[in-house]
């Protein structure tokens, strides 16, 4: 991963990127587990998350619009209005501000789709094809990393002083990030206009993916693995109170998933290299399925903290070639609408996923929820397999852009 921080701004990049993560590995458990604290609900609970995968219906609008826009302008001030979003948690005081915190959770969620889309964007004009895989993997070790302790302090801070100080410190998080990038020096490529109507815009992103071979089936088999992961948010309570451990033991949970996550992320370069994106995408599936019908049937606490770090390890293995793949897959002037548009076809079934996880965790045990999600995540690890079984061992390279029409700049190669 050395010579991708050698790449001129992309350690400044990084830099802001590690502090909002920071902020987020902080936060994010906390405002379920605030909930939790304040209406006693699991299923109220859940809901926190069903919050921040709703702004996704947006992803069309906000991929045209991270098209037409200087991607690290974007980045710049939506990190300055995510610290905006996350103020009002200060205010929160008993069950009748429950609102105050779904709403937040749904200003991340906007964050959400949009950081992400500018970020693709911007790192394909920071760096070169072959070093994507390098910086996807520095990224994702670095937020999986965090899981080491970044839920405990939260979760110690918010038992300690309360909620209202987890909120400043994730907006101070917000700020510098934003100032960070704030000072990258990038030429950006201009993009040429898109003079077709709106419709055409918005739903360019989804008809680039329908035409493409690789990303469709990957995104069917993650569909299927999406339509039911949810289903661990709102049965992670279920779980607790089966071993008889407080809800703020969900950190402890989430920190030794991360020691897993950052030896998978470690490693997941070098799988993409040896496996090829698909393979490497295939493997962490499978991981997460085994590991998952593993703590379906743990009989002690210790059996389920040795499957979270194995599910762990998987994650990153399957994000980090997913997400070499949509940035390798899509051309420059597509990235923010395909960016968006894979946001918005992943987060409808985690939608889904939520709210039925909530209604589910009330009539079933979690073992068997577990279950449900260990198969199913199994069939999607299977169907990318079969369908793009010519691909698995091999990296897949990515689709030579157009030539640039007469009087503007060529892309840079």
């Amino acid at each position: 991963m050395r010579a991708v921080f050698a790449q001129p701004g992309f350690a400044r990049l990084f830099g802001g990127l590690a502090t909002s993560m920071l902020g987020d590995s902080v936060m994010l458990l906390v405002l379920s587990m605030w909930v939790k604290t304040l209406t006693g609900s699991n299923a109220l609970a859940g809901l926190t998350f069903l919050f921040m995968v709703l702004p996704a219906v947006l992803a069309p609008l906000v991929g045209v619009c991270v098209d037409r826009l200087p991607r690290k302008a974007v980045l710049v001030w939506g990190n300055v209005a995510s610290a905006l979003v996350v103020l009002p948690l200060v205010l929160v005081r008993d069950a009748s501000h429950t609102w105050i915190v779904w709403a937040v959770a749904f200003g991340y969620g906007v964050s959400f789709v949009v950081l992400p889309a500018a970020l693709n964007g911007l790192l394909k004009e920071l760096l070169p094809d072959e070093a994507l895989v390098d910086a996807n993997a520095s990224i994702q070790t670095t937020k999986e990393g965090f899981r080491l302790f970044g839920p405990l302090v939260g979760a110690a801070l918010f038992a300690a002083v309360g909620g209202w100080a987890v909120a400043l410190v994730d907006a101070a998080s917000f700020g510098v990030a934003a100032a960070l990038i704030a000072s990258i020096e990038v030429r950006e490529e201009p993009v040429k206009r898109d003079t077709r109507g709106l419709w055409p815009q918005l739903t360019a992103g989804a008809r680039y993916i329908a035409t493409e071979r690789i990303l469709r089936h990957v995104l069917i088999g993650f569909g299927l693995t999406i339509l039911v992961i949810g289903f661990f948010e709102a049965s992670i309570y279920a779980l607790l109170d089966a071993f008889d451990r407080e809800p703020t033991y969900a950190g402890f949970l989430v920190t030794v998933q991360g020691v897993g996550a950052v030896m998978g992320g470690v490693l997941s370069a070098r799988l993409v290299r040896g496996l090829g994106e698909v393979g490497s995408l295939v493997l962490g599936l499978a991981l997460i399925a085994v590991a998952t019908a593993v703590a379906a049937s743990a009989p002690t606490m210790l059996v389920v903290l040795g499957a979270l770090a194995v599910m762990g390890f998987g994650l990153p293995c399957t994000f980090v070639p997913f997400t070499t793949l949509v940035q390798r897959r899509s051309p420059r002037r597509l990235m923010g609408r395909v960016s968006a548009a894979v946001e918005i076809l992943m987060a409808t079934p985690q939608a889904v996923s939520l709210a039925v996880g909530s209604v589910l965790v009330s009539v079933l045990d979690y073992r068997a929820i577990f279950w449900v999600i260990a198969a199913t995540v199994a069939l999607g690890a299977g169907y990318i397999a079969a369908a793009l079984r010519g691909e698995l061992g091999r990296e897949v390279v990515r689709v030579m852009e157009p030539e640039p029409v007469r009087g503007t700049q060529p892309a840079r190669p």
